[in-house]
């Protein structure tokens, strides 16, 4: 019988939903839903699948324990009861990566890293019998979260964060994250059916991510995770199945109209180098263009974007009449939908409409709103071949 793991999926505050989703797609059962982060149970292909078809996932860990601590003995002992020798071998290099605390009477992240660091040891010298460990095997980084005084640990499998997708070389002044981009488009009806415009494609993640969904292309597909070292717990050929199986369901001959647009020529020269690199700048069609020249024959399209929110004083003076010009061009397009991420205040105002949903989200520690103006839903296929028939 395979042996069977808690993974901790952390996410976007605000996006649980999505990545639920994502996760019970992929076949696995969801044991936890909290702030930031998903928990569900599989085994070490389940690490190795997760890691290369979750689009909205931040990384993915593995969780060695949880326990109660109050005091810095109770994290010793807790952390020195976990079976490390289960998960680590003799020469893997183990460490706390990263620890953080909320509303827990531990807070000090440097104190809670050595003491654990100091835990792991004494069992692990213990079990192998050594009283030095030489670390240089395999890489274990733990991920410690402290809430309400209860220390959850996970070991990292992915290393660099999942939004780092291999193709995103070149970037914008304030780009936003490929696994943020993803889950906004999946909270949103569109598919590859429809058409897609950003008027602020920055370095192009919104029309790129649009078009790996399109295509139906893995976003872990062009990338390597550390966990590929991890002979101990997950067998190679879970690896080498994953990108099968991502090969296999791939269909990058789709066609779809995604279009991306920026006031700045040198920023959409980056976004199609980066579409090329993702490899699927054959689905995209960037363009210099201001957003005051936004328009499209075509009806029920969607325009999806992250538009500038003036973070900078000189900027915010700008906004109203920028917003106000977002409002009058979506104003003029056909029945379409559109969907912004922005920390801009008056948006609603400006655009001239209120949102039929506003959804709150954390673009890292920065408050966001995803303001959602819904158009109507396309006529079915047979109703509109009625439609032209009587035209």
């Amino acid at each position: 019988m395979k042996q069977t793991y808690e993974l901790i999926a952390p996410c976007h505050f605000g996006l649980e939903a999505v990545l639920k989703k994502e996760i019970l797609d992929l076949g696995y059962e969801i044991t936890s839903v909290e702030d930031g982060r998903v928990t569900f149970i599989g085994d070490d292909e389940a690490i190795c699948r997760a890691n290369v078809f979750l689009r909205t996932a931040e990384r993915i860990l593995l969780k060695a324990g949880s326990f109660k601590a109050e005091t810095f003995e109770e994290l010793f002992q807790g952390t020195r009861g976990i079976a490390w020798e289960e998960l680590i071998p003799e020469d893997g290099k183990f460490w706390v990566a990263k620890a953080s605390s909320i509303k827990s009477r531990l807070f000090s992240p440097s104190d809670i890293q050595s003491i654990m660091k100091k835990a792991m040891v004494e069992r692990m010298k213990s079990h192998y019998k050594v009283t030095w460990f030489p670390e240089n095997g395999a890489s274990f980084p733990l991920r410690v979260f402290l809430y309400k005084d209860i220390v959850t640990i996970g070991i990292d499998t992915s290393g660099d964060s999942l939004h780092k997708r291999g193709y995103r070389t070149l970037t914008s002044k304030a780009p936003i994250t490929e696994t943020l981009a993803a889950a906004l488009i999946l909270l949103t009806p569109w598919n590859r059916d429809r058409i897609l415009v950003d008027p602020f494609c920055g370095s192009g993640t919104f029309p790129i991510e649009a078009a790996m969904i399109a295509a139906n292309m893995a976003p872990g597909m062009n990338r390597s995770f550390l966990a590929e070292d991890w002979k101990n717990i997950i067998r190679r050929k879970c690896w080498y199945e994953a990108m099968d199986e991502a090969n296999d369901l791939l269909d990058d001959h789709v066609q779809a109209d995604i279009q991306g647009y920026d006031i700045d020529g040198d920023i959409v020269k980056a976004a199609r180098a980066n579409a090329q690199s993702a490899g699927v700048d054959h689905m995209i069609h960037f363009q210099q263009r201001p957003v005051s020249a936004l328009s499209h024959p075509k009806k029920y399209g969607f325009i999806i974007s992250n538009p500038p929110y003036g973070e900078r004083i000189e900027e915010k003076k700008n906004l109203p009449a920028l917003y106000r010009e977002i409002g009058e061009r979506y104003a003029a397009l056909d029945a379409w939908s559109m969907y912004l991420i922005t920390s801009y205040e008056d948006t609603e105002k400006c655009i001239g409409r209120k949102a039929d949903k506003n959804r709150k989200i954390y673009n890292g520690m920065l408050k966001t709103y995803f303001y959602q103006f819904m158009g109507p839903k396309p006529p079915r296929r047979s109703q509109e071949k009625r439609i032209e028939k009587q035209g």
